[in-house]
């Protein structure tokens, strides 16, 4: 499998780029690409030509597959790709998270807040007690935390189910025993494999 990512960079880079990659290299005015990251893995520089642009390595909010072809009619994935590599303008401001906040494409825009549940907001005192509990449970011990209030749902949950077991139950209703109108009474019932295929 190859190693992917996605190398955004402004309009102008683009074009050099473009330039840079149809052209002879000797002809071309941008002698050299390099990208370089520092030793935080997220920051660097992507330098072309004489020119230095700061980049961040930043996460994609979802995987991105891509596809190779070699007859444009049967594609091969080739990697998934959860990385891009964001170059800016040097006046640019770094981005301030480590996961980019849209997808590639204009339906993914503020994908995470828009396409993803939310994390659920736990207090962490009650974790920390489950988290012992279950220690002392599979330690072989019993729960000792258990709260006043699991033990009153509990109560009212057994007082609910006391009153609806007082309540009657339903009486089925009796069908007549009359014969449906429509089916052959006298004929037995025939499946299709009674049936035999004598054309040929």
């Amino acid at each position: 499998m190859e190693e992917q990512f996605i190398l955004r960079v402004p309009p102008s880079v683009a074009e050099r780029i473009d330039r840079f990659l149809s052209e002879n290299a000797s002809s071309s005015e941008d002698k050299s690409l390099d990208l370089s990251f520092s030793e935080d893995g997220r920051t660097g520089n992507f330098v072309i030509g004489n020119d230095s642009f700061p980049a961040s390595l930043l996460d994609l909010p979802c995987v991105v597959e891509s596809f190779k072809t070699y007859d444009d009619s049967v594609l091969i994935k080739s990697a998934d790709i959860g990385q891009m590599i964001m170059v800016r303008e040097p006046g640019d401001a770094a981005p301030d998270a480590v996961e980019y906040r849209h997808g590639l494409t204009p339906p993914m825009r503020d994908a995470r807040k828009r396409r993803f549940r939310r994390e659920p907001d736990l207090n962490p005192e009650l974790v920390r007690r489950v988290e012992e509990d279950l220690l002392n449970i599979s330690a072989g011990g019993t729960a000792e935390n258990i709260d006043v209030e699991a033990a009153e749902q509990e109560k009212d949950g057994d007082a609910n189910a006391g009153n609806a077991s007082k309540r009657p139950a339903p009486t089925p209703e009796t069908k007549p025993n009359v014969p449906e109108s429509g089916t052959n009474a006298g004929e037995p019932d025939r499946s299709d494999s009674d049936e035999s295929d004598d054309s040929v």
